[in-house]
């Protein structure tokens, strides 16, 4: 068993009859906490829409475009390396939404702020 350093979980744990190995470390629990992450970002994500159709609508795409760029460096990543993989993120997003363009009847405009697009 794996808790943080409070005194009554060793109480806890005796009083309950649990033979087992306790282990107290404050990092000792992070594997657990992190493993929920893309989960908890998902949430925080949907906190935000007004329906619950909204935002499945909008997460169905979500993930697949933010894996795309979510690129996940080596700790010795060169600065080269990086513009790289983020030069070739972006050329397939630009052929995928070109793709996308193409397939819809109506040609792709871009709205200038303060101004309405058909």
């Amino acid at each position: 068993m794996i808790t943080d350093k409070l005194r009554s979980y060793g109480a806890a744990r005796a009083k309950m009859g649990l033979h087992v190995e306790h282990r107290q470390h404050k990092a000792l629990n992070n594997r657990a906490e992190n493993s929920h992450q893309p989960t908890r970002r998902r949430e925080r994500i949907m906190t935000r829409f007004k329906s619950s159709r909204q935002a499945q609508r909008f997460l169905s795409v979500h993930d697949q475009v933010a894996n795309l760029f979510h690129i996940p460096y080596p700790g010795a990543a060169t600065a080269d390396f990086r513009r790289a993989s983020r030069e070739r993120a972006f050329a397939t997003w630009r052929e995928i939404s070109m793709t996308s363009a193409i397939a819809d009847s109506r040609p792709l405009r871009i709205a200038s702020f303060g101004s309405a697009v058909d």
